[in-house]
């Protein structure tokens, strides 16, 4: 076949899959052989169509082509053959055994022989090569993991496994620009040619005078969706010619003229609208009829019906041109557009608005879900300004405000949006408040907060009336606000009847006014006085819709969505106030309302469908779209810079793309240059001043910083220079070195880290209470508050290799094939519970409660093998003896200690002390210890074969504290050294001696009770969770802190409403130092490791700034410091 018929062939594939004609995508994929659909191979593989996997690889390889193939088709049928064993239906194993497997007999008999003989055993994994098998799901995967190698590895699918790369829709496109010729050549064309079959040339009938040529474009009847198609250059839309109103100094007299346009004129039927205009596309091609990039060019066919053409188009260039519209554009190029992706950058959190600053072209605001707003240099991918959210003074705030925010504390950012002079950021919110920030240098300083409206503030703009700079507001009270910049209300306009969703400040000449939506599809317009609303009129769709001005403030349009899902984006007559083009091209119904935006008086964009869509102003017809590489959510949020030469665009993972044109390329480069030879100027005065800092001390090696003020953000970083100039603002001499503490980590973005949240383990209903690594560190185990246990496994493969935990992998959510539940007895009141959980050191069984019986459960089979201690008192607590699994140390309700062997089921003896349930039990081998910790916040040692206290200690409470809250200990892997943590505080004992060594209570950036602590793996670290979401990472020997990381940085962002998510417990990988698991209130898990770049947590720095302070007699954990140790050597 030639290279020609095998692209047809592509071209076909395409079609059929925008068609949805999938069977026969697949069918036309396999007869021909050309591309194999690893997706579609993937999703029948995992859902075990094993007929029909193997009908689509024959149309690629047989069994005996190769080697690789023949292990292709083993790995099938073998799968096949085990899961008939599986699920006990052995006369279809024999059929398989017969009929699939047989073939393989000759190439390894040895092989067929002991596949057989699992026939005979009651379980094929008492089989020693199979005993790891687990359920369906997870072998398929594993099937399917070692078939895409073989897949890749055979050379029969040599460059079969990659779909061309071309636009969608090309044989549309094509086919189109086919009848654009045959209409270019007919003798008698007409101006609007029937198009009704593709199987003949098109030939427009005689008549009695010769017309004007009218493009072509398939219509409804030839072929399903011709709004797909893409329009060509040269051939626009369908208008005809008409005259161009005159435009109106006045904006307002004609909406006030015709108060409800969509009465008069449907918003869906643009050719009922008497402004439809004649396209200057069309301008162009009378005026140079030299064919486009995109279409057939003319000027190859020299022939006589070529003549003809030519001669009537030369008669064509007549007076009648000045009747077109006053927008005297080139034809529309797309390389104008900015489609190419040239960076993505990871936010960290939702993105809900963007704005691109008027004068910093590659400046850009950032708002998210999480009430964080970030200035972006997206020249250089660096984030220079992090302002999370926070109230900048509660008492000016209304009682209406505190009452919300006390109730329910997430925020939401509605709006950001920079002033037309770029000294100003503002920033609404859900809650009442609007921020305005001054923006200097790469800083923002706070200007002004006010409390602007009752719940949700919908949108923020900036305008100018009566030549004072002033900020306009909308609510969901209805109502519309103006604000001078002293936070005094101008204006309060009233007139919706419902939630006020959007607001279009605008100036024409004179006339200063202000167009509002609301969510009953209600437009009004209002000048800046009290008289009220000048306008009412129904918007297209009638629920959420956003208004904006071309660039140069002379034309206007609207975007939005009903509650239907019906997405419309109109072009209006001001003049009219009536619906001038309805623009077509949205593909489906929306689940929200999509976004758009407009750039050089030309172009439109709306983020749908999981793509970026392009039209040209003036052609109702969808220019071109743009996935973005992939990646999009459905309604992706988009912000053209000024120039028109950058487009940034939100992504489904949190972050967003910048999409440049040649210009915005040009753009980019030159920052980067410029930014090269500032941080090479920079580093040149670094290597001179770090020279001289090294020769007074050893123990600076940067002078980079954070701003100790805030650990929430990174100190802003522009174009490489601040942190020097920062460095220089004061003389170095060796006192101050030697007096300056250590530099806290701050790990604030998801991108700082790697994270993987362990499938289906969100639960709202039940929380995680406890959290376990298997110990041979290839899994993750939790109990929940309801009492059920869940396990997810790591597996060994090509991206994990050992087959251990890891968050650069997502691990399996395991379950025996029975469908079992490791679920416990719960009591009647599960409030009241404390759920407890052990794991035996070969990972064989578990033991757990949850407020009933304890439960030792099978871990390969979720089987229950032994109930023992029914309550009451029910236990609270449980630790296997080291020396011995039979032996366990079970904590209590009633606040003692049974010391139990399960073989005899006997308890061996009772300890008493506690005066409150226990919370804690670990074992020192090397001092036969065994400390305990209760909710009366004291540590009780006992010796660990005679069973004798040793001694009691109280834990230090803070002055008015009552001695209350869990207490937990672990030891080191000394043995000698025992954690304490506590809500108030974590600490060090020295168990041989019985007595606090260390202490650090929570202060500052981390001052929220301390949920769960673990040592690391290797006890050379403490990781503490906090309530406010904070995880802190410390050096095990002196209590440190050296690392913090965020909740934005692993949380998933806040809802409007929702409840705030908590680390209930926090446990560390039994081989992985750096690796740690969260458990969080909503249910989910969570592995978290540091970023591949750095591999290890809080490599710390010195702290320029002389901040240490001195809570408690000690330093403060914003410099880093220990509580209660003054050394300043570098973290590593």
């Amino acid at each position: 076949m030639s290279s020609l018929s095998r692209e047809l062939v592509f071209l076909i594939l395409q079609f059929l899959d925008e068609e949805k004609f999938k069977e026969s995508v697949h069918k036309l994929e396999q007869e021909s052989g050309f591309y194999f659909n690893i997706k579609y191979f993937e999703e029948k593989a995992l859902a075990g169509e094993w007929d029909e996997v193997e009908k689509y690889l024959s149309g690629f390889t047989k069994v005996d082509d190769n080697r690789y193939s023949m292990k292709i088709f083993f790995e099938i049928r073998k799968q096949k053959y085990l899961e008939a064993l599986d699920r006990n239906d052995r006369a279809k194993a024999v059929e398989i055994l017969a009929k699939d497997l047989k073939v393989f007999a000759t190439f390894n008999e040895e092989l067929y022989k002991e596949i057989t003989q699992l026939l005979t055993l009651e379980n094929f994994r008492e089989n020693e090569q199979l005993s790891k098998y687990g359920d369906t799901r997870s072998a398929r995967n594993i099937m399917y993991t070692e078939l895409k190698k073989l897949i890749e590895a055979n050379p029969l699918f040599r460059e079969k496994l990659a779909f061309p790369s071309f636009k969608a829709s090309r044989l549309r496109t094509l086919i189109n620009q086919s009848l654009n010729w045959q209409h270019q050549l007919c003798k008698n064309p007409r101006p609007n040619p029937d198009i009704k079959t593709l199987f003949l040339d098109h030939s427009c009938s005689a008549s009695n005078g010769a017309r004007a040529i009218t493009p072509v474009n398939l219509p409804v009847a030839a072929v399903a969706r011709p709004s797909n198609f893409v329009p060509l250059g040269v051939h626009g839309g369908p208008f005809q010619p008409s005259a161009s109103p005159a435009p109106n100094a006045n904006a307002l007299a004609g909406w006030m003229a015709n108060p409800h346009p969509s009465s008069s004129v449907p918003s869906g039927v643009v050719s009922a609208s008497p402004f439809q205009l004649q396209q200057p596309n069309q301008v162009n091609v009378l005026k140079h009829p030299r064919a486009q990039s995109n279409s057939l060019g003319l000027m190859d066919y020299q022939n006589p019906d070529h003549e003809q053409l030519m001669k009537r188009l030369r008669s064509a260039q007549t007076s009648n041109e000045v009747t077109y519209p006053p927008h005297p554009h080139s034809s529309a190029s797309l390389d104008d557009l900015p489609r190419n992706v040239v960076s993505t950058m990871r936010q960290g959190s939702v993105i809900l608005t963007m704005d691109f600053h008027p004068a910093h072209h590659t400046l850009l605001a950032v708002g998210c879900s999480n009430g964080e707003v970030t200035l972006w240099e997206v020249g250089s991918k660096e984030k220079i300004v992090t302002q999370p959210f926070k109230i900048w003074n509660m008492a000016t705030c209304t009682m209406s405000f505190q009452n919300t925010i006390v109730k329910e504390p997430s925020i939401s950012v509605t709006r950001v949006a920079w002033s037309p002079d770029g000294n100003l950021l503002g920033v609404s919110f859900t809650k009442h408040l609007i921020h305005v920030y001054a923006y200097q240098g790469s800083e923002l300083r706070q200007h002004l907060e006010i409390d602007a409206h009752v719940g949700c503030v919908n949108d923020l703009a900036f305008a100018h009336p009566n030549k004072q700079m002033c900020v306009v507001t909308c609510g969901d009270d209805k109502l519309i606000k103006v604000w001078d910049l002293s936070g005094k209300k101008l204006y309060n306009f009233e007139g919706h009847d419902a939630q006020v969703y959007s607001i279009c400040p605008h100036q024409k000449e004179n006339i200063q006014f202000i167009f509002s939506t609301a969510l009953d599809g209600k437009i009004k317009a209002w000048l800046y006085d009290n008289v009220g609303s000048r306008v009412d009129y129904d918007a297209p769709g009638q629920w959420c819709t956003t208004m904006m001005y071309s660039a140069d403030g002379s034309r206007l349009f609207s975007c939005g969505t009903s509650k239907d899902g019906d997405s419309f984006l109109v072009e209006w007559n001001e003049s009219e106030g009536a619906l001038k083009r309805t623009y077509v091209g949205f593909r489906k119904k929306s689940n929200g309302v999509v976004q758009f935006d407009t750039t050089r008086n030309r172009y439109l964009a709306v983020g749908e469908d999981s793509q970026v869509k392009f039209w040209d102003m003036d052609n109702t017809n969808m220019l071109t779209s743009v996935e973005a590489e992939g990646g999009l959510p459905n309604l992706p949020r988009l912000r053209f810079n000024k120039e028109g030469n950058l487009l940034a665009v939100t992504t489904a993972d949190n972050g967003f793309k910048i999409l440049a044109n040649a210009d915005g390329l040009r753009t980019l480069r030159a920052y980067e240059a410029r930014s090269y030879e500032a941080s090479k100027a920079s580093i040149d005065m670094k290597v001179s001043t770090s020279a001289m800092v090294s020769s007074m001390s050893p123990a600076v090696g940067k002078v980079e910083h954070m701003d100790t003020d805030s650990p929430a953000r990174p100190t802003p970083v522009h174009n490489g220079i601040e942190a020097m100039s920062r460095t220089m603002e004061k003389p170095r001499n060796l006192e101050s070195v030697d007096k300056k503490p250590l530099e806290l980590t701050e790990i604030v973005d998801p991108t700082q880290c790697r994270q993987v949240t362990m499938p289906e383990s969100k639960d709202s209903v039940s929380k995680v209470a406890r959290l376990l690594y298997t110990n041979s560190g290839v899994g993750v185990l939790a109990l929940g508050a309801n009492g059920v246990q869940r396990l997810w496994k790591w597996s060994r493969n090509e991206q994990n290799p050992t087959g251990k935990a890891t968050a650069s992998v997502t691990p399996q959510h395991w379950q025996p094939n029975s469908g079992l539940l490791m679920a416990n007895d719960v009591s009647e009141n599960p409030e009241t519970a404390v759920p407890c959980i052990a794991l035996s050191k070969n990972d064989s069984y578990v033991m757990s409660a949850c407020g009933g019986k304890v439960s030792l459960f099978n871990m390969m089979t979720f089987k229950v093998m032994t109930t023992f201690m029914p309550p009451p008192p029910a236990s609270t607590f449980l630790a296997f003896h080291p020396q011995d699994n039979n032996i366990i140390a079970i904590g209590m309700e009633d606040s003692s200690i049974h010391i139990y062997n399960v073989r005899v089921d006997e308890v061996k003896t009772k300890l008493k002390g506690h005066q409150k349930h226990i919370t804690g039990l670990a074992f020192s081998t090397a001092l036969n210890t065994l400390v305990s910790s209760g909710a009366d916040a004291q540590l009780f040692f006992w010796t660990a074969d005679s069973w004798e206290k040793k001694k009691s200690s109280v834990i230090q409470l803070p002055p008015g504290k009552a001695p209350v809250g869990d207490t937990r200990v672990q030891f080191h892997n000394d043995q000698i050294h025992l954690l304490v943590s506590h809500e108030t505080q974590l600490a060090i004992y020295d168990a041989s001696k019985m007595e606090c060594i260390h202490k650090w209570v929570p202060q500052e950036a981390l001052s929220s009770p301390i949920t769960s602590a673990s040592y690391s793996c290797n006890s050379q670290l403490v990781y503490a969770s906090f309530s406010d979401g904070n995880i802190a990472v410390f050096d095990a020997e002196s209590l440190r802190l050296r690392c913090r990381i965020a909740p934005s940085a692993y949380m998933p962002q806040p809802t409007p409403n929702s409840a705030p998510i908590i680390p209930q417990v926090i446990t560390a990988h039994p081989q992985e130092p750096n690796q740690l698991a969260v458990g969080l209130s909503d249910g989910s898990v969570k592995v978290i490791e540091p970023s591949e770049a750095s591999r290890r947590w809080g490599v710390g720095v010195a702290v320029t700034a002389d901040k240490t302070g001195t809570e408690n007699g000690r330093p403060s954990s914003s410099s880093a410091a220990n509580n209660s140790s003054s050394d300043h050597q570098i973290q590593r």
